[in-house]
């Protein structure tokens, strides 16, 4: 299938302000882009492009006092098929890690290991390791937040959404992410494109997307607390240790988004 993306944003800004942007679509789709996603900015500024740390791909721009417009609107291919299932993925032991791995089972700024590692054995220590100790982690985190925009906050942590139980997608992730690296299984953020392709209506309004990836037998492999359920047509934008690793945008002093729009759907054949 093709799958129509695209974001735009509205910005204000009082004088001008640095800004970092990671809106790209993740090199490891970027094979499939009938469309390229070009961030367009009106009025017209230079942009300049590297590749952070975690290998994605990220955007320096001086954004000029006044209003800024920043959009993209690709195309790009998809498989269809919903996210891979493997309930046969083992856990492994630490000292069998790949060294790359490890920094995935340490606590970082929203994922709070030292606060939650008693929770985590607690709830999850007699659940059988590997896939199924992963999922069982998800399927707690899905019963135990409700979701609602109107719990967003950009400094809840993982443990206090545990304590909280609300939240949004990135506080679901946040919550199972931790638990994750408690019981000494690697797992990083993610943040893309997810629409509601093979889901029933009412849909929600769009958004970009938080999930995790767990390294189990040897591969990475998608999870996702909040819906809980296998997903058509994410499209990969970053990956990091947790949300501050992936903000759409960073900026260096005072700004107002004025308006923001994501579109992710299929395109009919």
């Amino acid at each position: 299938m093709q799958i129509r993306i695209g974001y735009e944003l509205l910005y204000e800004f009082p004088r001008p302000t640095p800004v970092i942007l990671t809106l790209s679509v993740h090199y490891s789709r970027v094979s499939d882009l009938v469309r390229p996603d070009h961030m367009l900015t009106s009025p017209a500024i230079p942009v300049r492009a590297y590749r952070d740390a975690f290998g994605n791909w990220c955007s320096r721009i001086l954004a000029p006092a006044g209003q800024l417009r920043i959009s993209a609107d690709a195309v790009v291919n998809d498989t269809g098929a919903p996210d891979r299932v493997v309930t046969s993925a083992e856990q492994h032991p630490v000292e069998a890690l790949p060294e790359e791995t490890l920094v995935f089972l340490l606590g970082s700024r929203y994922c709070e290991t030292d606060r939650l590692s008693e929770a985590a054995w607690d709830l999850f220590g007699r659940s059988p390791t590997g896939w199924g100790r992963v999922q069982a982690i998800c399927d707690f985190v899905h019963r135990h937040i409700t979701f609602g925009y109107e719990f967003a906050s950009p400094t809840k942590t993982a443990a206090e959404v545990f304590n909280d139980r609300r939240g949004v997608c990135r506080d679901y992730a946040h919550l199972a992410i931790a638990f994750c690296r408690c019981l000494n299984v690697p797992a990083r953020y993610c943040t893309g494109y997810l629409g509601d392709i093979g889901v029933p209506p009412p849909h929600g309004t769009m958004d970009f997307s938080g999930w995790f990836e767990a390294y189990l037998g040897g591969e990475w492999y998608t999870f996702d607390a909040r819906n809980n359920v296998p997903r058509i047509g994410r499209v990969l934008i970053a990956r990091g240790r947790d949300a501050a690793d992936v903000a759409i945008s960073t900026t260096f002093g005072r700004n107002t988004l004025r308006s923001f729009r994501v579109w992710t759907d299929e395109i009919a054949g």
